[in-house]
């Protein structure tokens, strides 16, 4: 198979495109240039942000199959997909759930209602959820029936350069009591960005099309066994403490930012972590031990002197030590 990665040298493009040399595929990637691509694929550079003239190492070849993983401007999605459409034989857009009308209630399959008001032909001045619902209009328009949208929700492993889970190995890495958000059996669901990548080859290459909801089944892990585990991999003597979120809304905490990947009961629980995946897993997406994802990404980073990249376009999160010193100070009292 012949692969067009745009993107391709971090996290899930890169996982992408290992995959796919993993498989012997003919791989090439097309970046601006910022990482250093892996050994074994071709290399065409170029920068879809500066309009038509940053296509035009694209304006020649074919390719069997295109994933895009833009989360920008739709209409740089809108101008690869309509420059490659006569070229390229099927095209995935990784998407995301944040493309259904919110609140996004739980059990929500495919065919929920959708984000008003998206265009393919937008800018990058667009809501998150706009910005990815325009861009799986820009690659429907383009490639029709040829296009698969595969809407993810949290995305971890090796490669994570959103901070999530590093941050959790980083913290129990240090030691010392942490406090850990409860309820300790709260349910998470997320997709391991190697087992999205293989499932996205496997779909593309037997011509697969539509919207499929790519995570895990709801509950694949806890919030308990994911800290527990961050904690056993990095060898350290952390002392998790169990909190209740009442205590940490109160205290200002914020879900999913301050602390990454929690989030108390609620809507955006629902829309995160009690999604409809029956589609998608009955199409073959599989997903591996979160033990495997947890250790795999402590060993990412010990590699990388045990801190992970940050993406320049996304905030940092973790919680405030002073914030969290205050918390801990709290528990001991209690």
């Amino acid at each position: 198979m012949k692969i067009l990665m745009l993107g391709g040298t971090e996290f899930v493009g890169r996982a992408v495109t290992d995959a796919a040399l993993t498989r012997g595929w003919q791989v090439t990637v097309f970046h601006r240039g910022r990482h250093a691509a892996p050994p074994g694929v071709r290399v065409l550079t170029g920068d879809r942000t500066t309009g038509g003239d940053g296509l035009a190492s694209l304006a020649e070849g074919t390719w069997d199959l295109t994933v895009d993983t833009w989360s920008g401007a739709p209409s740089a999605v809108r101008d690869a997909a309509r420059l490659l459409a006569g070229r390229t034989g099927h095209y995935t857009y990784v998407s995301s759930r944040s493309v259904y009308e919110y609140p996004t209630p739980a059990g929500l399959p495919e065919d929920g209602p959708l984000v008003a008001g998206a265009s393919p032909d937008a800018g990058a001045d667009v809501p998150y959820a706009m910005a990815k619902r325009g861009g799986e209009l820009a690659a429907l328009d383009a490639f029709g029936d040829r296009a698969l949208l595969a809407r993810a929700g949290l995305i971890l492993g090796p490669g994570e350069n959103v901070g999530r889970l590093p941050w959790w190995l980083e913290r129990t890495a240090r030691g010392g009591p942490v406090i850990a958000p409860g309820p300790r059996d709260a349910a998470l669901q997320y997709i391991d960005a190697r087992d999205l990548a293989s499932w996205i080859l496997d779909a593309a290459a037997s011509g697969l099309d539509g919207a499929y909801n790519t995570v895990s089944h709801p509950g694949h892990t806890t919030m308990r066994e994911l800290l527990d585990t961050c904690v056993r991999v990095t060898g350290s003597h952390a002392e998790l403490r169990w909190t209740d979120p009442d205590v940490l809304l109160a205290a200002g905490v914020e879900p999913w930012s301050d602390l990454p990947v929690w989030l108390p009961a609620g809507e955006l629980y629902d829309s995160l972590h009690r999604g409809d995946v029956a589609k998608a897993h009955a199409a073959g997406l599989r997903c591996r031990p979160v033990g495997d994802t947890v250790a795999d990404t402590w060993e990412w980073m010990r590699e990388r002197g045990g801190k992970a990249p940050q993406r320049p376009d996304r905030p940092p999160v973790g919680l405030d030590a002073r914030t969290e010193a205050k918390l801990l100070a709290a528990t001991d009292r209690t």
